[in-house]
């Protein structure tokens, strides 16, 4: 069982800057992914982001463009989403989630934090 809490979201300005954070609890393998997703009001929940716990190679949404980073300490059982150059269609609840070694699928989740960008 893994336990996931998100925290750090906030009201910035478009263009501002915030740092994520996903404090994690439980068993984790080196295997496995740990990933960013966000969902905007009326839409679906959308990938933003994956490192992998042990070797910490990272993949992101095209849309990302550069603007994010994800990272992890593996001492800590943390994982971060740096944000930078936010835009109002940033807006949204982040999450997130552990993909286990092996598997397809998202198994656990976070609550969300969320995020607002400002105009």
């Amino acid at each position: 069982q893994v336990t996931l809490v998100e925290s750090g979201g906030d009201m910035v300005q478009t263009g501002g800057s915030l740092r994520l954070n996903c404090t994690i609890s439980g068993r984790t393998f080196s295997g496995d992914a740990m990933g960013w997703f966000r969902q905007a009001p009326g839409l679906d929940r959308e990938y933003v982001a994956r490192i992998n716990w042990g070797g910490g190679a990272t993949d992101y949404a095209s849309w990302v463009n550069g603007r994010f980073t994800i990272s992890r300490d593996t001492a800590k059982n943390m994982m971060y989403l740096q944000m930078r150059r936010l835009k109002p269609e940033d807006t949204a609840l982040y999450y997130c989630a552990v993909r286990n070694v092996g598997s397809f699928q998202w198994k656990y989740w976070g609550q969300g934090t969320q995020v607002t960008v400002s105009s």
